[in-house]
Parts: C-alpha cells; structure tokens; sequence
C-alpha cells in the first residue's frame, strides 16, 4: 500500500479556509472586538515579522476562547457545505480520486482547524492530521493540543498516528514553505502540483 499526503489549504483549495472560517464561525462582536485586540499581531505577520504558524493559535484563540463546542460545529457543517464546495481544485479532487482508486492510504495534513476538516475528511473517506482545538466541558478553549499543524510538526504528528515505513511509496502534495518537510520525508513529491525532485528545487 502507498500513502498519500495532502496539505488543505492552497492544495486541494484555491484560498485560504482557516481565515475564511475564522470570520465565518465568529459572531461579529467577537470578531470587532478580537480584531482590534490582535491587530499588531495582524500587522507583524503582514510585514514578516511574525510566521503564519505562531500567527494561527493566537488568532484562534481570539475567535474561539469559551466558545460552545455544539455552535461551532454547527457552523463547521455550515462552512463545509456552503463554503467549501466554492473553492475546490478540480485536480486536487480528481488526485484524490486516482489515490482511491488505487487503493492509497489518503491523508490530509493541515494546519488548518479541526472542527471543518474532520467533517470534511469523513465525507471524503480519507484520513486527517490537523491542528486541533482542545475542550474542555464542551467548550473549546482556544488552545490547540498538540501545535499547529505546519513545518516539521506535520511530521511530527502524523507519525504519531501511523508508521510511515509500512508503505511502499510515499506521495506528498503541498504549496508553501510550510510543507516542505513534508514533502521531504516523500518518495513523490508535488509543489504547487508540479512534480519536484527535491525541496531544494523549490524557491521558498
């Protein structure tokens, strides 16, 4: 059996979920509210001070801090179905598709948020390594449980999910920086879906 990896967000998607979600899952209070609070974290990561993986949890907390678990959820479905459709990439799908039918083991690897992506995933049938909000008598607390899900933490956790020596062959997927270490531990590697040799090829 060969394995599959995708990154979410710019790989199977042609825009970014985790902020579309943030502004679609919290109420406009909290987002004025929040926005005005994190705005010089907001201004850091726009002039590259501050990465993207140390940007998301702060903003996360920001959006979902005591938030019942149940009403996110619900807007996670909501987001699944209404948002996500719009902005598939028809050849990620279909590459999904030829995986399955090939009888790969599939998954996705994503700092993105876990409350759309195990929705999402199960409706796929394909597996998921995300950055997943923690809870705590069904609220969520705005921490994550293990990191965000990018850089060389994606192989962090998805090796604590499954032996990446038991398959044959290794594929990756990936369209930023951030999955390079991902696609490094691959046999078949694609940036941006353009088949690579190695990730010194790709210009960061």
């Amino acid at each position: 059996m060969d394995l599959a990896l995708f990154d979410f967000d710019g790989t199977i998607t042609n825009q970014d979920a985790y902020t579309a979600f943030l502004f679609f899952a919290t109420p406009r209070p909290r987002m004025i509210v929040g926005c005005v609070a994190v705005s010089p974290v907001i201004l850091f990561y726009k002039i590259g001070l501050l990465p993207a993986s140390k940007t998301r949890p702060i903003l996360s907390k920001v959006a979902f801090w005591r938030r019942n678990t149940q009403q996110v959820e619900s807007k996670a479905q909501q987001f699944v179905s209404e948002y996500l459709p719009k902005v598939m990439r028809t050849n990620a799908l279909e590459k999904i598709e030829w995986h399955k039918q090939r009888g790969d083991e599939i998954y996705v690897v994503s700092a993105s948020l876990s409350p759309y992506l195990d929705i999402w995933c199960q409706q796929q049938g394909i597996k998921v390594v995300c950055s997943r909000l923690s809870q705590h008598n069904q609220r969520y607390t705005g921490h994550y449980l293990k990191g965000d899900c990018s850089l060389e933490n994606k192989v962090r956790l998805l090796k604590e999910q499954l032996d990446i020596s038991q398959y044959s062959k290794i594929y990756a997927y990936g369209d930023t920086y951030e999955d390079l270490p991902m696609l490094d531990i691959a046999d078949e590697k694609y940036y941006r879906w353009s088949k690579v040799d190695s990730i010194d090829q790709v210009a960061n």
